[in-house]
């Protein structure tokens, strides 16, 4: 039996995985900060679900996930998918406390785990894969350090590759547009309303949307990488560019 290691599978796209991938006959150890969301969805997914409360900005936390009792030490993917962005104010109006947790849950946690976790993977010819964002290519206002991150991301996930070149191991950098989660919630500190009127009439993509992507990733031939997957509901496009006129 494989199995999935999926950080921040307390909502969302990680939530969605797990239950994709314990119904696909996985085990499945999940990672997140809400204990009590972990327990919940382990009562619903049984014994091949391994809760684990863990922050990813508490750096010894993050590495014993590569010190696990067999058989959850098996990993046979990394799903990095725990990640935030800073509520959209323009940078000279944010909250450096906002910011620097997002640079440390996004790139400094994300970093950390999967180099202790490069062994086990290369041992098992395992996969890694990066959960990016179109945030990483395409910029908007506000966006500066979550689309700074996201691009961090992007381009570990292809420099990773070239580390990783001849072990066997797979490195993807998933990149999704607009889905409708809890993400804008947890962004704007819990304004419900916002989310609504962000999705309203869109038709945006949902967190099954994803776990059904991260399962095509899985069961691809092994022979098989892609390299960076950018996906948006087909209600979602590019702007024009911004250009202030003086006087």
């Amino acid at each position: 039996m494989k199995t999935i290691l999926i950080t921040g599978a307390t909502a969302g796209f990680g939530e969605a995985a797990a239950r994709k991938f314990v119904g696909g006959g996985w085990n499945a150890i999940g990672t997140g900060r809400r204990g009590d969301r972990l327990k919940k969805l382990q009562e619903e997914l049984g014994n091949v679900f391994l809760p684990l409360e863990i922050d990813m900005r508490d750096r010894d936390a993050v590495e014993s996930l590569a010190r696990l009792d067999s058989p959850w030490s098996e990993i046979d993917l990394l799903l990095n998918n725990a990640g935030l962005a800073p509520p959209m104010a323009e940078l000279p109006d944010s909250d450096w406390d906002k910011i620097e947790t997002v640079i440390d849950t996004n790139v400094s946690g994300l970093v950390a785990l999967t180099r202790a976790l490069l062994p086990k993977l290369i041992e098992r010819k395992g996969q890694i894969i990066n959960l990016s964002s179109v945030a990483a290519t395409y910029p908007y206002k506000g966006g500066a350090v979550y689309g700074a991150t996201k691009a961090f991301v992007r381009q570990f996930s292809l420099d990773l590759r070239c580390d990783l070149a001849g072990t066997g191991v797979r490195v993807t950098s998933v990149e999704p547009g607009m889905a409708e989660t809890e993400f804008t919630i947890v962004r704007t500190g819990g304004d419900k309303a916002a989310s609504e009127a962000l999705y309203a009439g869109v038709n945006p993509m949902t967190a099954e949307d994803l776990a059904d992507l991260f399962w095509w990733l899985a069961n691809l031939a092994p022979h098989l990488n892609i390299n960076t997957d950018e996906l948006m509901p087909v209600n979602q496009s590019w702007g024009g560019f911004s250009v202030h006129r003086e006087g």
